[in-house]
């Protein structure tokens, strides 16, 4: 072959790899094939999480999901600070492609969501869900927010090892999880 075939060819097989994702240098985590809003109502306990801005001030967190008519979901979340006091924001979930349940958009009514409409949306993927939907993995694209979920405050340590380690085969930096009991599993 000549050297002009070669090249052509180098090029192209760098083009194919650049094109293999979508920049990032990393794929989007895998979310569950679909979450059915009816059963996923209620509420939620949040068992850890990845540091976040706004639950700063938390040390327990639930969260209250429920079904509305037009096929979005309500959310009410709870924060208990350190003095005891409750605060809780609402807000509503919607799927981000038309259909498909595993992937929300969810915008809570705040003074941010008020001022920039739209902007102050999060992401909110549905990693894993157990099949009696008692415990949940929750994520967002970036792997920088991540949150255990659990029907009952408390979960075993087998299930919260489950958690743990799907999150981390996802590529979810699990250290610096913040547990809800204040005391970080042994490993």
């Amino acid at each position: 072959m000549n050297k002009l075939t070669l090249g052509v060819m180098a090029l192209g097989a760098l083009l194919l790899v650049g094109c293999a994702n979508s920049g990032t240098g990393e794929a989007p985590p895998k979310t569950v094939d679909s979450v059915d809003f009816e059963r996923y109502q209620g509420t939620w306990y949040e068992v850890a999480r990845l540091p976040m801005f706004f639950q700063r001030n938390c040390v327990e967190s639930e969260a209250h999901y429920g079904l509305l008519d037009d096929g979005s979901v309500s959310v009410t979340n709870r924060c208990r600070e350190a003095d005891g006091q409750w605060t809780q924001v609402e807000g509503r979930a919607v799927p981000q492609v038309e259909g498909k349940t595993d992937k929300l958009w969810v915008t809570f009514d705040n003074w941010f969501s008020r001022l920039l409409p739209g902007v102050g949306k999060g992401e909110y993927w549905v990693l894993d869900l157990d099949d009696d939907y008692q415990t949940a993995l929750v994520g967002h694209p970036n792997r920088k927010y991540l949150w255990l979920l659990s029907r009952t405050p408390t979960i075993s340590n087998e299930v919260r090892d489950e958690l743990l380690s799907v999150a981390r085969a996802q590529g979810y930096d699990t250290r610096e999880l913040i547990w809800r009991d204040g005391v970080k599993p042994a490993r």
